[in-house]
């Protein structure tokens, strides 16, 4: 077993509704359009590298989410600039520029992304870190390449769940990419992401789950009408603040709470 691995119980027909509005085929199509141009603009232009200012490249993000037809609201900020490992629970193909609306980040994404039509060759230009979540004698060294990264000074995003979840529930953090922030003494900067409908309810539109193809939660998005995108960026943890990755992975954890280890320690003494 993988310290990657998905674990998921989430699947197109159990959890993605079908009853949520949808805009018009015309509008729908006219949406797949303006993404394709934005990608193959990020593809011509990831040749440039650190020379494109982050806050463009944001932007960018954020016009990606808009062209798809979706409305994004962050709250909070990241730190601008220093190794910090971005960590967020995992929904769909839209959580990576979401992320990276928030701050521009290097990807940790599962090697058959590198095989996608647009996206693959977009995420490896911008420097993605791929990983074969199934062999586990490749963990230390994958996790020494995640140090390395946030040592050097740059934002690593990942997904510690392992896997994409509907929006409904949420998984817990695999410990693994935490070791990563210990071992670099960055800190973490948990976010959280919800999909829901223009008056409020969650919805599972924009969900990439299961046996689900990339070109079906595509046209799920683009056909979706009203949809809104929740982006919170949450309190940093500071480096140290705990003693081991099973601390630092539960504390950064959508919707709970875990106090330093030091709080314990001086409750004791």
């Amino acid at each position: 077993m993988s310290g990657w691995l998905p674990g998921a119980p989430c699947t197109p027909a159990a959890c993605v509704a079908s009853t949520e509005p949808a805009a018009a085929v015309p509008r729908a199509v006219l949406r797949l359009v303006a993404l394709a141009a934005l990608v193959l603009a990020g593809i011509v232009l990831c040749p440039l590298g650190g020379r494109i200012p982050a806050h463009w490249v944001a932007r960018w993000c954020r016009a990606l989410a808009r062209a798809a037809g979706v409305r994004v609201r962050i709250s909070g900020t990241a730190a601008p600039t220093g190794g910090l490992l971005l960590v967020a629970n995992h929904i769909s193909w839209l959580d990576v520029p979401l992320l990276a609306a928030v701050r521009p980040a290097r990807v940790l994404a599962k090697a058959e992304v590198r095989r996608w039509p647009l996206a693959g060759p977009l995420a490896a230009r911008g420097g993605a870190l791929f990983i074969e979540r199934d062999r586990l004698r490749d963990l230390p060294g994958t996790v020494a390449r995640i140090a390395g990264a946030l040592r050097a000074g740059a934002a690593v995003a990942a997904f510690p769940e392992g896997s994409t979840w509907c929006g409904r529930g949420q998984g817990r953090f695999h410990r693994a990419v935490f070791q990563a922030a210990l071992d670099a003494g960055v800190p973490v900067q948990p976010v959280t992401i919800r999909y829901r409908r223009a008056g409020g309810a969650i919805s599972t539109a924009p969900a990439f789950v299961g046996e689900d193809t990339l070109a079906a939660s595509l046209w799920r998005v683009v056909r979706a009408r009203g949809l809104v995108a929740e982006v919170t960026v949450r309190p940093v943890v500071p480096p140290g603040s705990h003693r081991d990755r099973r601390a630092l992975a539960r504390a950064a954890e959508p919707g709970r709470t875990v106090e330093p280890y030091w709080t314990h320690a001086a409750l004791v003494a």
